[in-house]
Order: structure tokens, then sequence, then C-alpha cells
């Protein structure tokens, strides 16, 4: 009989699985709507469920037989799933339907079963109307530090970065030049509407009519009608 804190033994598994050498990423569903997800890195060796918000992974509805509980620990060959006493275990590959796992695939004494994930591989823990999913996650490797190198490449950016409007200011162009060249266009209109009035006409100024010309200018009253007495006109 196996104590909760001694490592389940692995099952030897086939030279051609598939390792899962990344980190881990767990959803947790309540019936078909997905309440919480956790995404934990390839460093980590070991992860830990509680009904708790502290806990690395917060699982609440899942029987656990001690809190912390450990969920999943890594392994040479990729990680070893924990499954809680009251939950039923389902595999899905490659985005295939679930099955159940086989009762000759699970690892550990009554009550401390645990499964292998490959890659390619997701498992679903399910408990009344619960469903945590756990899978690879496509994290393979940490982020590495900033380098010496890395370091000297942002400096020079930076630097760059705040070269370039003090030298707009001191390359750009002479204010005088400008103010000149702003003057010539402004000429150039003006010429060219000049041309423009003297083509019309409209460059001679207007002179008032003299009483020849108002004499000789009739305004056109329209037609005379003869209107009876009886009528109204408007």
């Amino acid at each position: 009989m196996l104590r909760p804190d001694m490592p389940t033994p692995s099952a030897p598994s086939s030279p051609s699985a598939p390792v899962a050498d990344g980190g881990l990423f767990c959803e947790l569903y309540w019936g078909t709507s997905l309440a919480e997800a956790w995404s934990y890195g390839p460093e980590l060796s070991q992860v830990h469920a509680a009904p708790d918000e502290t806990a690395p992974l917060p699982l609440y509805g899942f029987t656990l037989p001690e809190e912390p509980f450990l969920l999943a620990e890594r392994t040479p060959q990729g990680w070893r799933i924990h499954v809680p006493p009251s939950a039923r275990v389902e595999r899905s590959l490659k985005g295939d339907a679930f099955h159940p796992v086989a009762a000759e695939e699970l690892t550990g004494a009554p009550g401390r079963a645990a499964v292998e994930l490959r890659e390619g591989m997701t498992l679903r823990l399910m408990e009344g109307e619960l469903r945590l999913l756990v899978q690879p996650s496509v994290v393979k490797e940490r982020a590495g530090r900033f380098r010496v190198r890395d370091v000297a490449w942002l400096i020079t950016v930076a630097i760059l970065f705040l070269s370039a409007p003090v030298a707009f200011l001191t390359m750009g162009p002479d204010p005088a030049r400008l103010a000149a060249n702003n003057a010539r266009a402004l000429q150039v209109a003006h010429d060219k509407e000049e041309a423009r009035r003297k083509a019309m006409g409209l460059d001679q100024p207007l002179k008032p009519l003299t009483e020849a010309e108002r004499a000789a200018r009739k305004q056109d009253g329209g037609a005379r009608v003869t209107v009876p007495a009886s009528f109204g006109v408007r």
C-alpha cells in the first residue's frame, strides 16, 4: 500500500510514444460553459490543486483525498496526471472523440490512480457537472533572460529614438528660406489672378452712369392689360 506522499510508479511506455516536453494547460468546465483556464510553464515539475484561490490550481467541486492534491507531476516521459478518487477519466488523441481510459492503462493503488499524458493527448476528468481538461501546453521552453547583447541593443534603439527629434530640429529647413518660398508662392498666385481678371475685362474700375445713359435704359414694365372696374388686381 502506497502512502499519499510516495510517488506513483509509472507503467513502461512504448519507445515510439511522443513525449510531452512542454508545459501544462488546464480548463475547467461547468457543463458546457468554460469556468476557468490555467497555463503552467515547462519549468514546473509539479502542479498541486486545492479548493483555494491561493492554490496553484484552484479546483472546486472535485473530491480530493488531501489538500493540496498533487494533480500533475513531470516525468522523463512527459506528465503523470493523478486522478481524484471520485472522478472518471477519459482520453482524446489529436482532437478525436473522448473515450474512457481502460483500467489496465491506469497506474497506482486503488484511489490513487494515475495516467500518463503524452503529446497530442487531452485528458478529461469528470465529477458531477464538472469537467477538467488537461493537455500539454504549446509553451516548450522558458523565456530567456536578457543578455548583455540584448541590453546593448535596447540602449542603441533608445538612443536612436531620442535623437530623431533633435536631428530634425538641427538639420531641418531654414526658417528664412521657408518664408521666402511662401512669399514667392503668394506672388505667383497674385499674378495669375490679375491675368485672369484682365482677360475677363474686370481690371478696369467701374464708373457711374451719365444722365443720357440712364435715360436710354428703360426698364420693361411688361404688357399693358385693361382690367374691368369690378375686378381686383393683386
